[in-house]
């Protein structure tokens, strides 16, 4: 990495510390594998090369090495497991509040995007298990090309704020942000909420999408206390904990 990530890591709030690998597949596997030999709570991994990241649905996840960042933290929650799906919430709210310090405006696309304007700059992809959870984050950081697929769609923090930022300075920003807002998944959930809700994108906004390969179509009229999406269609309001492949209407 150009960006030296030590000195960042030094200053990681605890528990955090940072684990660096100049190539792995994925790092959400690989620190899946870490975290079921006894890995403890708080462990960031950083591939400096993700040769196979990916992203909800097996979705291939682009990461250029030099350009962008693709990290997992390890995660123990105290909390019931039932609230680790929350996880979601608080790293997406992590990644916009460090974009955020860098004088763009994000937003969050319900439950794991993390747009800048109409573009995707941030995906996310929570992964638990019985006794822990992995918290995947790749973001755009200096990339200025993506492949033919996504080129519509994708955008990076270079791209929108017309200079390169040091990598280590997102990464530590991302964990400072993110060590706070994860202890706000139990009883502080509301105050985590109320900060998702306000960068929300999608509210207000007609969209398609598709729950357990069922489509459905309707007005989005917010997220409810639970932080499950509050869908208005035909036949009433529903509110969804999942959903795939959410497109807005006219954009």
């Amino acid at each position: 990495m150009t960006d030296d990530c030590t000195g960042t890591a030094a200053d990681f709030p605890d528990p955090f510390r940072l684990l660096i690998r100049e190539t792995a597949d994925s790092t959400n596997d690989e620190l899946r594998t870490l975290a079921e030999v006894g890995a403890p709570d708080g462990l960031v991994l950083l591939a400096l090369h993700q040769t196979a990241g990916r992203g909800r649905r097996g979705a291939a996840w682009f990461s250029p090495p030099g350009d962008s960042l693709a990290f997992s933290i390890l995660v123990r929650p105290e909390e019931a497991r039932a609230r680790w799906s929350r996880l979601a919430l608080a790293a997406g709210l992590a990644v916009a509040e460090a974009i955020e310090e860098s004088g763009v405006p994000a937003g969050i696309k319900w439950p794991n995007d993390v747009w800048i304007g109409h573009r995707k700059v941030a995906g996310i992809l929570v992964e638990a298990t019985a006794d822990f959870a992995i918290v995947g984050i790749g973001i755009n950081v200096n990339s200025t090309r993506f492949p033919a697929e996504v080129a519509d769609i994708a955008t990076s923090l270079r791209t929108e704020s017309g200079r390169d930022l040091p990598r280590d300075n997102v990464l530590g920003a991302i964990i400072r942000h993110f060590a706070r807002r994860r202890l706000q998944i139990g009883g502080d959930f509301a105050i985590l909420l109320d900060s998702v809700r306000q960068r929300c994108v999608l509210t207000g906004r007609r969209v398609t999408l598709t729950v357990s390969g069922m489509p459905r179509q309707g007005l989005v009229e917010g997220i409810a206390p639970d932080g499950e999406l509050l869908l208005r269609t035909p036949a009433g309001l529903e509110t969804l904990l999942q959903a795939d492949e959410i497109r807005m209407l006219g954009s």
